[in-house]
C-alpha cells in the first residue's frame, strides 16, 4: 500500500469527493424532508415518535449507501 494516499493530489480528491458526497446526501434529505406530509423534526422531537426515527435513520442511512456507491 505505501504511502501513496500522502500525495496532495490523492488527498485533495478523497476531500473533494467526501465534500460532493456529503452535498448529495444533504440535498436529497432536504428532498425527502420536502415530499413529505409533515415536519419530521417536530414529529421526531416533540412528539417523540420513535417509528418515524426509524424509518428516517434506516432512509438516511440507504442515500449514505447509494452516494458512496456513486461515488465509489
Amino acid at each position: 500500500m505505501g504511502i501513496e494516499w500522502l500525495k496532495p493530489s490523492v488527498f485533495f480528491g478523497s476531500v473533494l469527493y467526501a465534500l460532493i458526497g456529503v452535498f448529495v446526501f444533504w440535498v436529497c434529505f432536504l428532498i425527502v424532508d420536502k415530499v413529505t406530509p409533515y415536519d419530521l423534526w417536530a414529529e421526531i422531537v416533540e412528539r417523540k415518535n420513535t417509528a418515524l426515527a426509524i424509518v428516517v435513520g434506516a432512509m438516511a442511512i440507504a442515500i449514505g449507501l447509494i452516494v458512496a456507491a456513486a461515488i465509489h
